[in-house]
């Protein structure tokens, strides 16, 4: 008589290969679903980082260097040039925040008697702005006091004069297509050379920037000043392109942007330049969070590694 073996054992191995192929099918579509998160997350930062890199009250450390070659002025018929290095820093006072901005000028200018070039450092510029929680994370307020300081190595190359003022600036980055805001400043000088004029000066700077996608935007950025002493006055309106680029460490903004002066009146504006930037944003709790997230990544793949194959061996 023939005996028909049943193997069991083979039934409940089958059983039990199917069952830990369904686990970590399982295991692998939790894992994918966590990993299409953080990069959704990492996408939206990136965007965010985009949004913000004009921002100059962003809750980062930044520095810049800002260039204005200036082809020619008013008055004299002369070329000139300032190269402006910018450097930010957030801290807190107490429960309240705020922003510290110092900006140092190498200026190149036409000076008396025979208009030759003169090149030097110009007058220290420090500004601390008071950050108002305007309720919206998206929305950037701040005004505080300034002070210029009267660094100049040459004595044509600045104004000989110690001022102080206020300021104010708006920046609003809802959108991630078009960004805006303002920079509103008035300083009076107090104390300095008799020999020079006396400083009273406001300057109002919008910005626009209007995202065009992969980093890349078009900017408008002109900031007219007002002489409260004598009624002189520049209004220029620019238009450029910018590109940014954020990496884990730091975000980078470069740009060009021609600026025209379409109203004017007294000796020594620009009559055209070109605006060169760049910006740099360093941002430590972004390298902490990439880090944790690697880190997550990392067991993530390992439990998927060793749970899935494992279930196969």
């Amino acid at each position: 008589m023939k005996i028909h073996r049943v193997d069991r054992t083979g039934s409940t191995s089958s059983a039990n290969h199917s069952c830990a192929k369904r686990r970590g099918s399982g295991i692998a579509a939790a894992a994918f679903i966590f990993l299409a998160g953080v990069a959704t997350a990492e996408q939206k930062s990136a965007a965010n980082d985009v949004a913000q890199a004009n921002n100059p009250l962003a809750n980062f450390t930044a520095f810049n260097l800002h260039n204005y070659y200036i082809p020619q002025l008013t008055a004299p018929d002369k070329d000139a040039n300032q190269f402006w290095m910018r450097y930010a820093k957030p801290f807190s006072l107490g429960e309240s925040n705020w922003i510290m901005r110092a900006s140092l000028p190498i200026n190149t200018y036409p000076v008396q008697p025979g208009l030759d070039h003169e090149t030097g450092l110009g007058d220290l510029n420090i500004f601390a702005a008071y950050l108002f929680d305007t309720g919206n994370p998206t929305r950037s307020f701040g005004i505080g006091p300034q002070i210029t300081v009267p660094t100049a190595t040459e004595d044509a190359l600045g104004s000989e004069k110690w001022s102080v003022g206020l300021v104010n600036t708006l920046f609003d980055f809802a959108s991630p297509k078009f960004q805006y805001g303002y920079l509103l400043s008035w300083q009076a000088s107090f104390a300095g050379s008799d020999n020079r004029k006396d400083v009273n000066v406001a300057a109002f700077q919008p910005f626009l920037f209007y995202q065009l996608g992969g980093g890349t935007y078009l900017r408008s950025t002109g900031a007219m000043v007002y002489n409260l002493e004598n009624d002189d006055y520049s209004v220029p309106i620019g238009f450029g392109i910018g590109q940014v680029i954020p990496t884990e460490k730091t975000v980078f903004n470069v740009f060009v942007e021609p600026q025209v002066s379409v109203a004017d009146k007294g000796a020594g504006w620009p009559e055209w330049q070109v605006f060169l930037g760049l910006n740099m944003q360093f941002k430590r709790t972004l390298r902490t969070r990439s880090r944790k997230q690697e880190s997550v990544m990392q067991q993530i793949r390992y439990v998927i590694n060793s749970r899935y194959y494992g279930s196969r061996l």
